[in-house]
């Protein structure tokens, strides 16, 4: 038990590196990514327990932008696999959970550590290639967001302890923080290496034990999340790491009686499908699991009339370009009042024009491959349908080009409907669409922003009318959960944006803030009476 009260050192955000040319992390950086790309192809194991395991079903890695270089292979699991890494996570569990709640704090704060210093360039460098972000891009994930998700989930898990009840006269009221009564299933994406470390560190943080199932196509810098844990002192079975097919996995754990809790990040669809599955299995649990999720969305910027085109323009450059549009936040929508959209129009047209596009191991490519083949697929049939739409035309971009990776142009729509099907659908690629509305029309935009789509993620608003910015604020109360004033609706930083949306785009749980720890425990309140009541008779009765 502790023998003191002890206090997590106040987070900082992680200072974020530029990579400018001839700083030395930029050397440094280019240097590690191609010892990676050369190197010899890497066997990556499901981590069950104290075993790293493998399997004869080997599943090949190989980089977005480069589909035929061979960067190793991964070892697919079946539902024997599932079943031990749960029996691996509850064997770990009481342990685990006793386990003082600063030991747990340190094993995360170390991590922290270990990522910010020996393995800055290497979980930077795997991001690249795994997920074909640019060196900013990665830097700002897997390395800046995912330190900070550790420091400050570990600071928030004290303020969240010291949350105590008051107590009478001869009463000592406590409350305590249990982990869940079972095991976490964490699902994540291939997007943000700092969600996919997230999701399940969050949930061991606060003592429970989990099974953590990656996108296949982001296992490459998954497995160095998971080897950092391991360096830092996490025990075997808190975390466990499976590759097996998603209804496979699915199958085992959601009838699972000792399933506790769901934490996830990827599609509404899925994240749907899921919640009726454990719905329909409500029988069979110990307890009510928990259900967080953070889905899709259909992210907006909408201009008034007094805005500044060229940082309305930077905002749409930025927002729905960066990464290649691969961000639940990013902006994929655009409504441009008719006075300013020549303005616009010319500065995002430049912007685009400029941008390069190519590898990541070339920093002056801003744009890179898109994640696979499946997402080049899908991209270009949104391409193709607006080409052979009377309803919209592309302004610029376009081009789809897979012989080598799989690169898509950053692509401006421009829509002459407000519900046209690319304002509307989640594309989640480098694609936005625009609608020019009349200037008169501001507050009748709103609504039909608010309308249009079924999510309601993020969003932004520029203008320099603060009764227009009032009045968006207000019209599109539950249209995005993280909302941008004069700013892009990407970027948000924990401990200062928390992150999440409403809607069909999540339960709102906030990924970065204490809202999103308190759904990893269940609290027991505890009441002692110091000298207990003799006689059963209340006063009233004399």
């Amino acid at each position: 038990m502790p023998k003191g009260v002890y206090q997590i050192p106040f987070p900082n955000n992680e200072p974020v590196f530029d990579y400018a040319p001839g700083s030395a992390e930029r050397e440094q950086l280019q240097n590690v990514f191609q010892k990676l790309m050369s190197q010899e192809p890497i066997d990556v194991p499901m981590y069950i327990g104290s075993d790293e395991v493998r399997t004869d079903n080997k599943k090949k890695m190989s980089p977005p932008f480069d589909h035929g270089h061979h960067l190793g292979h991964f070892n697919y699991g079946d539902a024997s696999h599932v079943k031990a890494a749960i029996d691996a996570a509850m064997q770990a569990r009481k342990a685990w959970s006793a386990l003082a709640w600063e030991q747990r704090a340190a094993v995360f704060l170390k991590a922290a550590d270990l990522i910010a210093g020996p393995y800055r360039y290497e979980m930077n460098a795997a991001t690249m290639i795994a997920q074909s972000k640019n060196a900013y891009q990665s830097e700002i994930d897997s390395v800046c967001e995912l330190i900070d998700f550790l420091r400050f989930n570990a600071y928030y898990m004290q303020e969240i302890y010291e949350q105590q009840p008051g107590s009478s006269a001869g009463v000592w009221n406590r409350l305590e923080y249990r982990p869940l009564e079972g095991f976490v299933f964490c699902i994540t994406p291939f997007n943000f290496t700092a969600i996919a470390g997230n999701l399940p560190a969050s949930a061991a943080l606060m003592g429970n034990v989990c099974i953590w199932k990656p996108a296949d196509s982001q296992v490459y810098s998954a497995q160095l999340v998971m080897k950092i844990f391991k360096e830092a002192g996490l025990p075997d079975g808190v975390i466990n790491l499976i590759t097996v097919d998603g209804p496979v996995a699915g199958d085992v754990v959601f009838k699972h009686p000792d399933f506790a809790g769901l934490h996830f990040t990827g599609s509404t669809g899925v994240f749907k499908h899921l919640w009726k599955t454990i719905g329909q299995n409500i029988d069979a649990y110990k307890a009510y699991p928990r259900i967080v999720g953070e889905t899709g969305g259909k992210d907006f910027i909408v201009a008034h009339r007094t805005a500044h085109p060229i940082e309305v323009a930077t905002a749409i450059s930025r927002g729905a370009f960066e990464f290649q549009g691969q961000k639940c936040s990013a902006a994929s929508r655009a409504y441009i009042p008719d006075n300013l959209w020549e303005g616009v129009k010319e500065q995002l047209l430049k912007d685009v024009k400029s941008f390069k596009m190519g590898p990541p191991s070339d920093f002056g490519n801003f744009v890179n491959a898109v994640i696979d083949k499946n997402a080049f697929g899908k991209i270009k049939s949104y391409i193709d349908f607006v080409k052979d739409s009377p309803d919209a035309e592309i302004l610029i971009g376009g081009g789809c080009d897979d012989s080598t990776g799989y690169f898509i142009e950053p692509t401006v729509v421009l829509a002459k409907d407000p519900k046209f099907r690319t304002m509307v659908e989640e594309i989640f690629g480098p694609v936005i669409t625009i609608y020019v509305y009349p200037s008169d029309q501001y507050e009748e935009t709103l609504d039909l922003v608010d309308e249009s789509s079924p999510y309601g993620l993020t969003g932004a608003i520029f203008s320099g009318d603060r009764y227009a910015i009032d009045l968006a604020v207000k019209k599109l109360e539950h249209a995005a959960g993280n909302f941008y004033i004069n700013d892009k609706p990407t970027g948000a930083v924990v401990g200062q944006q928390p992150f999440g949306g409403g809607r069909a785009s999540g339960t709102n749980d906030k990924a970065g803030a204490h809202l999103n720890l308190l759904r990893w425990v269940s609290p027991r309140t505890i009441k002692e009476t110091f000298v207990p009541a003799r006689d059963y008779r209340y006063p009233f009765l004399a």
